[in-house]
C-alpha cells in the first residue's frame, strides 16, 4: 500500500531570468514501512524536495498525497495540524526548544496538539533511545548525539505516517552516527515506521530498502536494495 504518492513535483524559485528549478517534474510513491534514502550532490534538490513532502515548502505545481490526502488542497490551518499529527521531522542542527528539558521536547508535538502522552510508549522511546538518566536535562547540557536522540522521539511520539530525516548525521562523529542511524533503523522495523532519509552518506544509503538519486532536480536512479524487512531489533546504542 503507498503511503506517499509524490506526483510531477516541480518547484521553481524567482522569477524571469533569475528563476531557478529546483524540481523539475520529480514523481515516485512509498510504500508503507519502507526506508528510502534520497541521495544527490548539494543543489541537486533533494532537501527541497524533503522539505515539499513534509509540508514545510510549498511547491509550485504537482501533488503530495499522504495517506489519501492531497496536503497542498489542505489550507493553512489543516496543513499544520496535519504536520504535526502525521509528519515527524529529524534535523540536522536537532531544532529543540533549549528552554524546554528532554521530556518536554519530546512531547511537544501531542502537548500543542492537546493530547495527552501515553506514558507506557513514552517510556518505551525513552528506553530505547537512552534517556532515562537525561529527562529532565536541557538542550545544552547534552552531547549532539544525545540532542538528535530527543529529536528522534519527538519525531516518533505522535506514530506519525511518516518520518523524514534531513542529514540526520551530518553533525555527528562516526560513533553517535552509526547509533543514530541503528535507532532509525530500528523505528522503522519495530513500529513499521516509513522513514526517508536523506543523506550525502553512501554507507547510510546503503542500509535502506531503496535509493533515490537526485541530480539538477530530477530523479536520476531509482533502485531496489531489499524488500523491506520488518522482524524486531533492538538498537545498539550507548546510554
Amino acid at each position: 500500500m503507498n503511503i506517499l504518492e509524490v506526483s510531477h513535483l516541480t518547484k521553481i524559485y524567482g522569477k524571469g531570468e533569475n528563476a531557478v528549478k529546483a524540481l523539475d517534474d520529480v514523481s515516485f510513491t512509498v510504500e508503507k514501512g519502507e526506508f528510502v534514502a534520497i541521495t544527490g550532490p548539494s543543489g541537486s534538490g533533494k532537501s527541497t524536495l524533503l522539505h515539499i513532502i513534509g509540508g514545510v515548502d510549498a511547491p509550485t505545481g504537482g501533488n503530495v498525497t499522504i495517506e489519501g490526502t492531497d496536503i497542498y488542497k489542505l489550507n493553512e490551518t489543516k496543513l499544520a495540524i496535519f504536520r504535526r499529527r502525521q509528519i515527524g521531522l529529524i534535523y540536522q542542527f536537532y531544532n529543540l526548544i533549549p528552554v524546554l528539558d528532554v521530556l518536554e521536547n519530546m512531547t511537544l508535538p501531542l502537548l500543542l496538539d492537546g493530547q495527552k502522552p501515553d506514558q507506557d510508549y513514552v517510556k518505551e522511546l525513552v528506553k530505547t533511545l537512552g534517556l532515562g538518566s537525561r529527562l529532565h536535562h536541557l538542550p545544552n547540557q547534552l552531547s549532539g548525539g544525545q540532542q538528535q536522540r530527543v529529536s528522534i522521539g519527538r519525531a516518533l511520539m505522535t506514530h506519525p505516517a511518516l518520518v523524514l530525516a534531513d542529514e540526520p548525521t551530518g553533525n555527528l562523529d562516526r560513533k553517535n552516527s552509526r547509533e543514530i542511524v541503528e535507532l532509525l533503523k530500528y523505528s522503522n522495523r519495530r513500529y513499521r515506521q516509513t522513514l526517508i532519509v536523506i543523506t550525502h552518506d553512501e554507507s547510510i544509503a546503503l542500509q535502506a530498502d531503496r535509493i533515490i538519486n537526485i541530480e539538477d532536480g530530477r530523479i536520476t536512479r531509482d533502485e531496489v536494495l531489499r524488500q523491506p524487512s520488518h522482524r524486531e531489533y533492538m538498537p545498539e546504542v550507548t546510554p
